[in-house]
């Protein structure tokens, strides 16, 4: 899966990572600098679906409808941001094949033709972190690990710069990052 589309390339830059990594820590700090952030589409869209009275057992027992919800969402968003805009990416469409594989999930026309699309700057891989659950976090510690290993397998299977961020401080991973763009 190395092959991706560069003719138009980007100033993106994923923050990634399996659950309770710190992703959207990390994304509000940089967001409180003054850079351009994304938001995490699986919560948003759980929080969307939970105002029409859906629960979250609910949403995550229909797993396609699930991940087609949540990628559509990151297709669209993706779409909308200007190729040249500097801009950190809370998840990006590859996260998609990862919760695919992890989900034993075939991969549909949509996500194969989102994937030959993708273009980023530079992919970052938070290490993991201590689990913490709450309301749209249901996975447990072994879930976290895997979902961890098949992001990190993705990424470092496409065609885009990848580093890994240790476990530090919130404010010392987001230097970490800006010392390493």
């Amino acid at each position: 899966m190395k092959e991706t589309n560069k003719t138009n390339s980007t100033n993106w830059y994923v923050i990634t990572g399996g659950p309770s990594s710190g992703k959207t820590t990390t994304i509000n700090m940089l967001h409180a600098k003054g850079y351009k952030t994304t938001i995490e589409h699986a919560r948003h869209y759980i929080d969307t679906m939970r105002e029409v009275d859906e629960t979250v057992e609910e949403m995550r027992n229909n797993k396609r409808k699930f991940q087609l919800g949540v990628l559509d969402m990151q297709i669209e968003q993706e779409a909308s941001i200007k190729p040249e805009d500097v801009v950190f990416l809370d998840r990006a469409i590859p996260d998609a094949l990862a919760y695919y594989r992890f989900l034993n999930l075939e991969v549909d026309k949509i996500l194969k033709e989102a994937l030959q699309n993708v273009n980023y700057k530079k992919i970052f891989i938070l290490d993991k972190l201590p689990l913490i659950k709450d309301y749209a976090r249901i996975e447990s510690m072994n879930d976290q690990i895997k979902i961890h290993n098949l992001i990190t397998e993705v990424y470092e299977n496409l065609a885009f710069p990848v580093l890994h961020v240790p476990v530090l401080k919130p404010e010392e991973r987001v230097q970490f990052i800006l010392n390493n763009l």
